[in-house]
């Protein structure tokens, strides 16, 4: 393999002028929440909304890739498709992108707004790569890996020069790990100009194709089920991106989909930033306590902010829900004038706030002349939920 610090900063070179550095912002929330100074390295603010646009503009702009002339062709579950499909019009070049038929409307859309013939293949990503690689060579179009090739990771890598340039003296990088893409990029990166620090990836339980592979001392293919870290379910790591990681990255967690929930909730209550569920692993992997002790001050990469509003509603509900901010009471009340006012000043006593009220008179439970009321509140966290069903309890309900 070339000297990839080298095709990186030829990468940076080339990138100088098309893609934006990203910021690097301090939060002194999480910070005080996690015990050590924490830095978010702002991808989601990309072109695309991603980091993918770096990977696929260097590829695509790079000379000597054969085939271009007759357009580019990737497969994508959504970030690196969009990556591709506005790099290729940036260069005046058609592209096609296959995506899995599980791909998120906003994603599949996204890369036909950029420009991209968009075909659906397969219900994973590595099905609609097999499609995308027989497609390259019936129509001669150049191939546009998603990870696994050195210059994607070499304009990856540059979030890496770009994080040591504004943090010298950080001692940890926590990054996502999908395909290994982005982690072998920045890794390489960071250790050449620090060596002794930190690169952690941050994978979801749901595909943990990185640590199998590590335990295998190969790359291994796994099974692996839904997770709204869709960005970084793969099935297996890269043939080039492994020995990279198993060379260069100190350490490899993995983080549930409720670890994953609560961190999109946090950076958009305390940051006011959208994050996809790939772009939050990181971050969820510190708050599950499954980063190594000894930090002082680390960078969490949030990788892109491509989440569509659907599954950003469901996880904003379950946040809420795990973290004891929404609950429901079910209680019956005579059916008579005055009866859910009581009910509710019960409740406005304890300054619980009323979402959504339901009556249902045909209740199994309600006998003539009552009524079942299911009411959904938002409360402070789970001890407050705790003394509003007490309070209710012992006003009879």
């Amino acid at each position: 393999m070339p000297d990839l610090i080298n095709l990186i900063k030829d990468a940076q070179a080339r990138l100088r002028g098309v893609v934006s550095p990203t910021p690097l912002v301090f939060s002194a929330s999480l910070s005080k929440a996690l015990g050590f100074e924490c830095h978010l390295k702002l991808e989601n603010l990309q072109k695309t909304g991603s980091f993918k646009a770096r990977g696929a503009y260097n590829r695509i702009a790079a000379p000597g890739s054969a085939g271009k002339k007759a357009g580019v062709i990737t497969a994508s579950s959504g970030n690196h498709g969009q990556g591709v499909a506005w790099a290729a019009t940036l260069l005046g070049l058609r592209s096609t992108v296959v995506m899995p038929e599980t791909t998120p409307i906003i994603k599949y859309m996204a890369a036909k707004g950029y420009g991209a013939e968009v075909v659906f293949h397969g219900g994973s990503f590595d099905e609609a790569l097999g499609r995308a690689i027989e497609l390259a060579v019936a129509t001669g179009a150049a191939f546009i890996p998603p990870f696994d090739d050195e210059l994607v990771m070499a304009g990856q890598g540059t979030i890496g020069l770009e994080i040591m340039d504004a943090l010298p003296d950080v001692d940890a990088v926590a990054v996502p790990i999908g395909g290994g893409g982005l982690i072998s990029g920045i890794a390489s990166a960071i250790k050449s100009v620090k060596p002794n620090a930190r690169v952690i990836g941050a994978q979801a339980e749901a595909s943990r194709s990185c640590s199998a592979s590590l335990e295998a001392g190969r790359p291994v293919s796994v099974e692996k089920s839904p997770s709204i870290a869709d960005g970084i379910a793969v099935k297996r790591v890269g043939d080039k991106t492994f020995p990279i990681i198993k060379r260069l990255v100190d350490e490899v967690c993995a983080v549930g989909e409720d670890a994953i929930a609560a961190a999109i909730l946090q950076l958009l209550e305390r940051k006011k930033l959208v994050v996809e569920g790939a772009g939050a692993v990181p971050l969820a992997a510190a708050m599950s306590g499954k980063l190594p002790q000894g930090i002082k001050k680390a960078v969490f990469v949030i990788s892109g902010g491509n989440i569509d509003v659907t599954t950003l509603d469901r996880v904003i509900r379950l946040g809420l829900l795990k973290e004891g901010r929404v609950m429901k009471v079910s209680t019956v009340i005579p059916d008579a004038p005055g009866s859910l006012a009581r009910l509710t000043n019960v409740l406005a006593s304890q300054k619980a706030n009323i979402l959504h009220v339901v009556h249902e008179r045909d209740s199994e439970d309600a006998v003539v002349g009552s009524t079942r009321i299911e009411v959904i509140l938002e409360v402070e966290s789970h001890s407050h939920g705790a003394a509003v069903r007490k309070a209710l309890a012992e006003a009879g309900y």
